[in-house]
């Protein structure tokens, strides 16, 4: 499996959408991946999801039951984590997933998305009626710790337009508000004016807030004192959050975790929306999140009782769904398990040209690898085929029937994925062609690729050998599987100097005039070491609000494009007639023309996404198998 990249970041820190917009520019559209064990046991899908096949419908058995009686308030919720500690607990400078899990146990945030997938308003609700004007209602039973009184609309305002568009505070939401209009219309009422409309906005999470006393602010901003607000000990100690979340941090002890004790006035017991177990959460006495690095450790402390849920590896799954003292859960989540094949000038190592480049090549080795086969013999059936650049389970997914099912069925095997490789050769300058068994160079020789896959990931490592047959056996390709320290990969194979220039695509003359260290410029220009594929990154398919999507394929020069790849279809104006919709049925059309062509054009070589493996306690009600996992954690409790 693997692991989900963070540009040189663990996955134990593994960093989520809104962070990566202002941390690294980008989103959370990376990701080191085949760590499951590492996952946030109560984080739903890591950004992104929308409708109904492998999101679960959030009637677990052991969900929440809205007929129960209401449940003492007894025991702590204890969690481990495997992140190796958290940076910081500031919420306008932390950028670590990990860090927001703890964040998140004391302070709230302004909306989340229910097992529905409907968006659902905690701090405020988000109206609007043509996309781009976008009216923010605050609650009004939200106060702060003394002395800082009612959260109003201003608090939010103020945080916006004096930190977050500030240019003296860098804040990790800075990105985010780039071009937005915001003004307070009323006490608990503010409107944000967007560049375009948008009309999936809230599912970018960009109008995602914590909530900031303005006091506390304002001494930082009239100095413009950036070194002081990260270091500000309410915001590091969370000693301002008041009834704003469902327990009060008690301690945070650094490399070790955090502790807390119940928050008696939390606000969401006043709200009209959501569960009736709202009325009197949350059903904790306390909570804690302990930083174990060890996995073993992890583990044993979920059996023995002293942990309440824990990432479960997926060797060992079968043994926890067999284990009464463990309930498993299946989280569907939304990065990919790819082949990436570098079509720049130092990929291809095989020989002359560089057949990575040509669509039915691609094509070519997506059929000649069995998903179903990869699936079960090496994920152990815990995953689902990848055909797009979406999930079965999105809104905006096509549909199996309207686009190619590469390496499933009649589309898969030795003669299908040979024929595509032909029509390959024939659009090569180079003399590429079969011998007997062999695919061989203009030389005679046979093709010769090399496959990396991140050192000490078991089912990477599997993966890769898996990929290795099967290429040898279909397309008679003699494949070396490489091991490698991820973060080396990172540096030197997989980003580059942003140098810009020009190249001609589709006949005409494009520009890289925003390189950057992901897309330095034309296929000329290179990482320091050369490669020709590798499964050590996994990427964000963002099933909430795919127009994200268009940091990967907005034309070659996209923001986010180290292998090289350059739509051979109108990418940029379908991703324009979707970003300008004027309603959903108009951004189904668009989006669903744009994920047809991706399926055909495999930029990437789509394998599989693998679900993340929960562990809980038996008697805890509230997990359940849905992308929004945990979105209602403040109804979580145990039955004894």
């Amino acid at each position: 499996m693997s692991r989900r990249h963070t540009n040189g970041i663990d996955t134990k820190n593994r960093l989520n959408r809104r962070q990566w917009l202002s941390a690294l520019g980008l989103g959370g559209l990376v990701t080191l991946a085949g760590c499951a064990d590492e996952t946030d046991p109560e984080e739903g899908g890591d950004d992104d999801d929308d409708g109904d096949d492998g999101l679960g419908d959030g009637d677990d058995e052991d969900g929440i039951d809205e007929d129960a009686d209401v449940p003492d308030v007894v025991g702590s919720y204890d969690t481990v984590t495997a992140a190796s500690g958290f940076t910081t607990l500031n919420p306008i400078y932390n950028s670590e997933a990990g860090a927001g899990t703890a964040i998140g146990r004391a302070l709230d945030q302004g909306y989340t998305f229910d097992a529905d997938q409907e968006f659902f308003p905690l701090l405020y609700d988000m109206e609007t009626e043509d996309g781009q004007t976008w009216t923010f209602t605050v609650r009004e039973n939200l106060e702060f710790s003394d002395p800082y009184g009612q959260v109003t609309a201003e608090d939010f305002v103020y945080l916006i337009q004096e930190i977050h568009q500030s240019d003296w505070a860098n804040s990790v939401n800075s990105a985010n508000w780039d071009g937005v209009e915001v003004e307070q219309t009323g006490e608990f009422e503010f409107v944000a004016e967007l560049p375009n409309p948008d009309l999936l906005y809230p599912e970018s999470f960009d109008p995602l807030l914590y909530p900031i006393p303005k006091d506390l602010l304002e001494p930082y901003v009239e100095e413009e004192d950036a070194e002081g607000l990260q270091q500000d000990e309410e915001l590091l100690e969370l000693q301002f959050t008041g009834n704003l979340g469902p327990f009060t941090m008690d301690e945070w002890n650094r490399g070790d975790g955090t502790v807390y004790s119940r928050n008696e006035d939390y606000y969401i017991q006043g709200i009209e929306e959501g569960p009736s177990l709202f009325d009197e959460a949350p059903y904790f006495e306390g909570a804690s999140i302990s930083i174990v690095e060890e996995q073993a450790s992890r583990l044993g402390a979920l059996e023995t009782g002293e942990a309440d849920s824990a990432g479960i590896p997926p060797e060992r799954y079968q043994e926890y769904v067999d284990d009464e003292d463990v309930t498993v859960r299946q989280i569907p989540q939304p990065y990919n398990e790819i082949i990436s094949v570098n079509m720049r000038d130092n990929g291809w190592n095989a020989g002359p040209g560089n057949l990575f480049r040509y669509v039915p090549f691609r094509q070519a080795l997506a059929s000649a690898i069995s998903k179903d086969d990869l699936i079960e013999g090496v994920y152990r059936g815990l995953a689902e085929p990848h055909f797009t650049w979406q999930p079965r389970f999105s809104e905006f997914y096509p549909g199996d029937d309207e686009m190619p099912t590469f390496g499933t069925g009649d589309q898969y095997g030795r003669d299908y994925a040979r024929d595509l490789a032909e029509d390959a050769f024939a659009e090569s300058d180079h003399d590429y062609r079969f011998d007997g068994d062999e695919m061989v160079n203009p030389d005679g020789d046979q093709v010769e690729l090399d496959i990396y896959h991140s050192a000490g990931q078991e089912t990477e490592q599997l993966t890769a050998e898996f990929v290795a047959q099967e290429l040898d056996q279909n397309l008679g390709i003699d494949v070396t599987v490489e091991a490698i320290d991820g973060t080396r990969f990172d540096t030197e194979y997989w980003n580059m100097e942003a140098e810009g220039g020009t190249d001609t695509v589709n006949g005409e003359e494009v520009e890289w005039d925003a390189p950057s260290q992901w897309n330095g410029g034309p296929r000329s220009v290179t990482s320091n070491e050369g490669w020709d594929m590798s499964l050590v990154f996994g990427l964000n398919t963002y099933p909430r609000n795919p127009l994200t999507g268009d940091v990967f394929f907005d034309g070659p020069n996209a923001l986010y494009n180290p292998v090289g790849y350059y739509p051979g279809f109108d990418a940029e104006g379908l991703f324009e007639q979707a970003r300008t919709a004027t309603d959903r049925d108009e951004l189904q059309d668009a989006l669903g023309e744009l994920f047809i062509n991706l399926a055909e054009e495999q930029p990437y070589i789509m394998l599989l996404f693998d679900d993340d493996l929960i562990g809980y306690n038996p008697d805890l009600r509230g997990p359940i198998e849905n992308f929004s996992n945990g979105w209602d954690l403040p109804a979580w409790h145990f039955d004894e």
